[in-house]
């Protein structure tokens, strides 16, 4: 037995990276997975397939999560698919980081549009179904630097804030119908964006963290998978920090 056995998930942006961890993840523990991406590219099928594997169903759904009207579409179309939807994973984001003097309008808006609003897009289209079924679950990937902040990244934390304040809301407007909303603030994760930072800035970055490491894909994914599945039942309008401890 799973811990999602018989569940739906839709996860956005989980083509690769952290999504794709979550998706493999709550497929292992039984879920079946619609996940959107910008594009089905051939990486995209190939996480599909991956996701299949774990012996649940998996689609993959072309989606600019930016976009209402898309959103609205693909959220049905998933519906129509599987048949529910009981976890929504809002995980789609982009960074254009710089200074506030330098940054552009266009860089300020493309973050807080993919970020911020494709998860009121989401979040919108999803509550009517999970208020018919008098339940489900609701994450919102945000980040440590919504909690703290940080320099050159205004716009990104900034979004991944607002985040946080949307799961808060969410969860006070519908914690009556059953339905939770919560939010994951990952620190320091080994991805091939962190890779690619120089080794100094590396090792600087792991001083800072009691744990001393960098955190995993997976730890992420099983910080969501407690929040998706009713071991978390009693948890609601939360902010978890993955961080290793780096912000307490």
């Amino acid at each position: 037995m799973g811990l999602l056995d018989g569940k739906t998930a839709l996860i956005t942006g989980a083509a690769r990276g952290i999504g794709k961890a979550i998706a493999l993840k709550f497929a292992s523990e039984g879920a079946n997975i619609a996940f959107t991406d910008l594009v089905i590219d051939e990486n995209a099928l190939a996480t599909e397939k991956e996701i299949a594997a774990k012996g649940v169903k998996a689609k993959g759904y072309a989606s600019n999560a930016a976009n209402f009207a898309e959103t609205d579409a693909v959220v049905n179309q998933v519906n129509t698919d599987f048949g529910s939807i009981d976890i929504l994973v809002n995980n789609a984001g982009i960074t254009k980081d710089g200074l506030m003097a330098r940054m552009s309008e266009q860089q300020w808006d493309v973050v807080i549009a993919v970020n911020l609003k494709s998860a009121f897009n989401f979040i919108h289209a999803c509550t009517p179904i999970m208020l018919r079924q008098k339940h489900g679950s609701i994450i919102n990937m945000s980040s440590v630097v919504g909690v703290h902040g940080n320099a050159s990244q205004c716009n990104y934390s900034a979004s991944k804030a607002g985040l946080i304040a949307l799961a808060k809301s969410i969860a006070q407007e519908i914690g009556s119908r059953n339905i939770r909303a919560n939010a994951i603030a990952p620190g320091f994760i080994e991805t091939a964006m962190t890779e690619a930072l120089p080794e100094d800035i590396r090792k600087s970055w792991i001083q800072k963290i009691p744990l001393r490491r960098g955190g995993t894909v997976e730890d992420i994914a099983n910080v969501a998978t407690f929040l998706a599945s009713d071991m978390s039942s009693y948890v609601s309008g939360q902010v978890i920090q993955v961080d290793g401890g780096m912000n307490m």
